[in-house]
């Protein structure tokens, strides 16, 4: 029975660690696993279908090869394989657009998850997007945590006046509708800014909305902590504060800031994604999951290329992942 429990909990934490490994593995391989830069056009290819790769050839079976496609109705852009022609893949091959792990010769086309409405390929904006995604998420959590646990360690810690000023501040910021701020705030900036002065500033926006919620948390588990023997000992043999509150306090809170940071860093993927899908967050050509999904509110164009919304299903397994493991975690916490 012990195994049984044990073997389920391994797997409880083994398939969300898989999802969030995979996206990790293709945000920091990204320019490897990519077929095409994010930003390449083939106009004679909008709406592309995903390419099928054929594993079987005259009966038997076969390295794998593509062919390549036709458009037979430019109107409804819906293509066709020209069979008379196959093209094998290859792999870690090096290409126009550098070393590549699955390629493919011309004529023929690799779109794993078919192209846009300008002919990019939807998979290699998908990977490069990861990364737009993972890295506001984590560095959104760690500047929101920073901040946090630093401003609630010291309003717990000095209660009195500081303490009723940050949380009166606190209280004002979370009174505040998140999704409402956050558009009044970006729209404070021009809308001519480029990709990465964008990206800064969703972090930045993000970060600054995220800490209130966390920081009242800690605060009160300080007030808890502190009257503790060992945090009056270090305050007698004469500690500084800082120095409590980074070894004495804050560690005894650290598992519920690794539970919280886990359950948290959804919503900030979430967060730029809704930015991007209103056109306010990352801009084009440079790729996010928000701003690929742009295309999926028409849903003429999603009944007939559904493939536009594998972004979508990226962004929906990424955020049940992380919310699958920060409820694992919180079981063993309690376990």
């Amino acid at each position: 029975m012990a195994l049984i429990f044990y073997t389920i909990k391994v797997v409880r934490l083994t398939f969300p660690l898989t999802i969030i490994g995979f996206f990790v593995f293709l945000a920091l391989f990204a320019d490897l696993i990519a077929p095409y830069p994010y930003a390449l056009q083939d106009r004679r290819a909008p709406f592309h279908p995903p390419t099928r790769i054929h594993l079987f050839k005259e009966g038997g079976l076969s390295l794998p090869y593509v062919h390549p496609y036709r458009m037979k109705d430019p109107l409804f852009k819906v293509y066709e394989e020209d069979r008379s022609l196959s093209c094998r893949l290859r792999f870690l091959t090096r290409t126009e657009q550098g070393l590549k792990l699955l390629s493919v010769e011309e004529p023929c086309k690799l779109y794993l998850l078919g192209t846009d409405k300008l002919g990019r390929d939807i998979f290699s904006r998908l990977v490069y997007g990861s990364r737009v995604s993972l890295t506001i998420g984590l560095v959104g959590v760690g500047v929101t945590f920073l901040l946090g646990s630093l401003i609630g360690g010291i309003s717990g810690y000095f209660g009195g006046k500081v303490d009723m000023f940050i949380m009166r501040l606190v209280e004002v910021l979370l009174a505040v509708p998140t999704f409402y701020l956050m558009l009044s705030l970006r729209s404070v900036f021009p809308l001519t800014m480029e990709s990465f002065q964008v990206f800064l500033m969703v972090i930045f926006i993000l970060s600054f909305l995220g800490w209130a919620g966390l920081a009242r948390v800690i605060r009160g588990m300080v007030l808890s902590i502190r009257e503790k023997e060992f945090v009056q000992s270090a305050r007698v043999y004469g500690a500084g504060t800082m120095r409590i509150l980074r070894v004495h306090i804050l560690p005894n809170a650290y598992y519920y800031l690794v539970v919280s940071a886990t359950l948290s860093f959804p919503g900030y993927i979430l967060a730029e994604a809704s930015l991007s899908f209103l056109g306010l967050g990352i801009q084009e050509p440079f790729p996010s999951w928000g701003n690929m999904l742009s295309d999926a509110r028409n849903v003429n164009l999603v009944s007939a290329h559904p493939w536009i919304l594998s972004p979508g299903i990226a962004l929906f397994l990424l955020v049940i992942a992380f919310n699958l493991l920060g409820d694992n975690l919180l079981k063993e916490r309690k376990t």
